[in-house]
């Protein structure tokens, strides 16, 4: 429990504290304007964004880091006098899940950095890049939900299963990087789900980068 209780935690303080990095790296200056001042140099606009978006990346894996290690301390406190049928691998699985985290803030990340580009209100890129991490995080249980019928509910599923698989197309299933069955279980992922949810994760923040690279770079200042 210590340890499904502290991933879900991880991942909270971790989406929060990268969502909140862009909003100070970039969302901010936008909207303060001081932006004009960086953009001064002869420097690409492209450089700029993709600068602050490693930024974001190199310290949240520093703080995946700190707290993983953290937790690792915290688990293998509470279980040392406690009989588990499953005991927990703290070992290459445990930093798997970590792994996983940490590319699902990357993509949260990503797309939080593409709404501070369009955004001209301060705090619509916190706001809606919450929403995106909660939205990206919950569609892999609700789709399964309503493709099995919805316990019943036929003209439930009938009516939101097309929407669903409209959605399924233009936010990605962070549940597939959840991979924390295999350090408190020892069910281990196979390769192609590992493969392709680290590859979906890729091509979202790539997509993601390139369009705010876009509109960042049409976007006057003034």
């Amino acid at each position: 429990m210590a340890l499904d209780v502290g991933l879900s935690g991880l991942r909270f303080s971790l989406v929060l504290f990268a969502i909140m990095l862009v909003q100070d790296l970039v969302g901010r200056e936008i909207d303060r304007r001081s932006v004009v001042l960086t953009l001064s140099y002869p420097v690409p606009r492209a450089a700029y964004l993709i600068g602050r978006y490693l930024g974001v990346l190199a310290l949240s894996g520093v703080a995946a880091l700190i707290l993983g290690m953290l937790l690792w301390v915290v688990v293998m406190a509470s279980g040392l006098h406690y009989d588990q049928q499953f005991r927990p691998e703290l070992g290459w699985p445990y930093w798997a899940a970590v792994l996983g985290v940490w590319v699902d803030v990357a993509v949260v990340s990503a797309f939080t950095l593409w709404i501070a580009t369009l955004s001209t209100v301060a705090m619509l890129p916190l706001a809606v890049g919450a929403m995106f991490a909660i939205a990206g995080r919950a569609l892999g249980s609700v789709v399964d939900y309503v493709a099995r019928g919805a316990e019943g509910q036929a003209d439930l599923a009938a009516r939101y299963g097309p929407i669903l698989d409209a959605i399924r197309w233009m936010l990605p299933d962070l549940s597939r990087l959840d991979w924390r069955v295999w350090p408190m279980y020892g069910l281990a992922p196979d390769t192609l789900t590992v493969v392709l949810g680290l590859a979906m994760g890729g091509f979202y923040a790539g997509t993601m980068i390139g369009l705010a690279i876009h509109a960042f770079s049409r976007r006057e200042f003034s």
